[in-house]
């Protein structure tokens, strides 16, 4: 067996997994998850679960403190509800203010003492009642239209029951009754028990639960929170809209058996943060602990990672070189592991990226670079063939000749033949006005107006308040020039072509009409279905080239229709979306 060299041994042939394997081992399993993690653990869970049972029991101790408050407001409610003496007088139909006064002296002042005792809880007692023949006096108030159209009277009249029902709005609570101890009462009569704010804000003060604390109704809604960052006040905010921590822990305490309080749920809700704070305080004992654990493996860190960091950097250096086209190979060394490897895959990888930029790429740049520049100059010789200008001179010229001899007409339509083609190059823009489009479709008619004589008349009739719309450029004259040549054309008497342009229904509507050959049923559904389709052009290019730009520009906000019949003429109505002007 033959003896190990330790003076040959290098970690630079250690592989890189055997590396990290032993990092690990020497320097974070043992020392750090047999101590720290372990003795962590096992305090945070004895404090977490002494802290629950705490919490818990201080809940379920504001839950009957504040249930106590408010079955007594719920008590006085009965105690009015029951009382034949109250009953009889808000039933009774008093025939003078003298009368009232008089029974509100010797009977109903006494009955109001009853809540007396409770004055700490409660905030105030009023009883509403429709009864015209009482007067507004101490805690008879009348039941009047701005009453009814309060918040708390709407959420009071949606509830059916007869006993007691809690209600909270404007950031105070009310126990409610209705006074229908004799069934067969003539007014409609209830009493409002506010009450005492500042009691409920001291339980939720003085409670040992260490976190916030949520009062929900049978909605689900909060209606009571120690909670600042909740708006409990409004009655508006879901318990399920609030924001909970990441590490939580939820107590939900709900209360049954009571039927005014029946699906009312009080919600605490602790941070865990906040429950361990005191493992947090101890821990400098265990930064002590894991200071230890962590000097003698940190030494054998960087003794081991030295071996990756100087060698990585090395690497690191040449690869940004690289990125501005600088390909230096890195000097080799022996060494056999991972790194070792990847430094003469490096080197091969440059030398063979600096070989094809050099033979395949620069040359091939080259090539396309001339191929460019023969296409460029191609098109330059096609643009010299086409010069539009020498058309625009060409018909100014015959039109300036047409004058000269008195063909005043002629000239006119030369003047509008060129004003066309002058647009639909010269036009850069791919919206215009309605205005600019009214303005080709009035020379296109003129010129059809010259070739057809008196066989053709128009009518265009154009809002002015739809002049400065924005449209697609050209997008209505492929229809107008549709209707002269396939409606009018072929007609034996008169043609007559009429457009409307204007606002109808907040849209821009452009209706097109010809009293030219129209189409059957059959003809008019393929002529819908060839628009309809993107895979050929046939008869109607420019027709269907101008729906297909209207799908481009609205997609699916834009309505088009076409009705014809045999004989009698064709019908095209577009409604666009109004654009604001520009």
């Amino acid at each position: 067996m033959g003896r190990f060299n330790f003076k040959k041994f290098s970690l630079n042939h250690v592989k890189l997994r055997d590396k990290l394997l032993l990092m690990y081992m020497l320097s974070v399993f043992i020392p750090i998850v047999l101590t720290n993690v372990i003795f962590y653990q096992v305090t945070t869970s004895n404090i977490k679960n002494q802290k629950t049972r705490d919490a818990d029991i201080a809940i379920e101790q504001l839950q009957r403190e504040l249930r106590a408050v408010i079955d007594e407001a719920a008590g006085i409610s009965y105690l009015y509800y029951i009382d034949p003496i109250l009953n009889d007088n808000l039933d009774r139909t008093f025939t003078s203010e003298f009368e009232y006064v008089e029974a509100y002296n010797t009977q109903l002042r006494a009955v109001f003492n009853k809540s007396e005792n409770a004055y700490k809880t409660i905030r105030g007692t009023m009883i509403y009642t429709d009864n015209p023949t009482i007067m507004a006096s101490g805690p008879f108030q009348p039941l009047t239209p701005l009453v009814k159209d309060t918040e708390w009277y709407k959420m009071f009249s949606r509830k059916t029951a007869s006993h007691p029902v809690l209600i909270q709005s404007g950031g105070l609570f009310s126990m409610m009754q209705r006074l229908e101890f004799k069934k067969a009462g003539v007014y409609t009569s209830f009493i409002r028990i506010e009450l005492n704010m500042d009691t409920i804000r001291q339980l939720f003060e003085n409670t040992s639960f260490q976190g916030k604390l949520y009062f929900t109704g049978q909605d689900g809604t909060v209606y009571y929170t120690n909670d600042k960052d909740v708006d409990w006040h409004s009655g508006s905010t879901e318990l399920r809209e609030v924001k909970v921590p990441d590490k939580s822990i939820e107590f939900t305490k709900v209360y049954v058996n009571n039927n005014y309080l029946n699906g009312w749920s009080l919600h605490g809700l602790m941070d865990e943060r906040v429950m361990l704070e005191d493992v947090y305080k101890s821990g400098t004992f265990v930064i002590y602990l894991a200071c230890i654990n962590f000097l003698l493996p940190s030494l054998i860190i960087a003794g081991i990672s030295r071996s990756i960091h100087v060698r990585l950097v090395r690497i690191l250096r040449y690869m940004k070189r690289v990125k501005h086209q600088h390909f230096e190979t890195i000097p080799e060394e022996d060494s056999k592991d991972e790194i070792g490897q990847l430094t003469f895959a490096f080197n091969r990888m440059t030398e063979t990226i600096n070989s094809l930029i050099n033979d395949v790429y620069v040359a091939d740049i080259q090539k396309k670079d001339l191929e460019i520049k023969q296409r460029q100059a191609q098109l330059h010789a096609l643009h010299s063939q086409i010069n539009p200008h020498f058309l625009f001179n060409a018909l100014e010229t015959i039109r300036m000749r047409s004058l000269i001899k008195g063909e005043s007409e002629t000239a006119k339509i030369v003047h509008h033949m060129a004003k066309i083609f002058r647009k639909s190059i010269s036009w850069s823009r791919d919206w215009v006005t309605v205005q600019e489009e009214l303005e080709l479709i009035e020379c296109f008619l003129e010129i059809q107006k010259y070739r057809f004589g008196d066989k053709l008349e128009y009518q265009l009739t154009v809002e002015d308040a739809v002049r400065e719309q924005h449209i697609p450029k050209m997008v209505f004259l492929s229809f107008v020039e549709n209707a002269s040549i396939h409606g009018i054309e072929g007609s034996p008497g008169i043609g007559l072509i009429t457009l409307q342009i204007g606002i109808a229904e907040g849209m821009l509507v452009f209706r097109l009409r010809d009293n030219g050959l129209g189409m059957t049923e059959k003809k008019l559904a393929e002529v819908l279905e060839y628009l309809q389709r993107d895979d050929q052009m046939g008869d109607h290019v420019g027709m269907k080239n101008a729906y297909y730009r209207l799908k481009l520009c609205f997609k699916e906000s834009f309505d088009f229709r076409i009705e014809s019949e045999l004989g009698s003429g064709t019908t095209v109505e577009i409604r666009l979306p109004l654009r604001e002007p520009t």
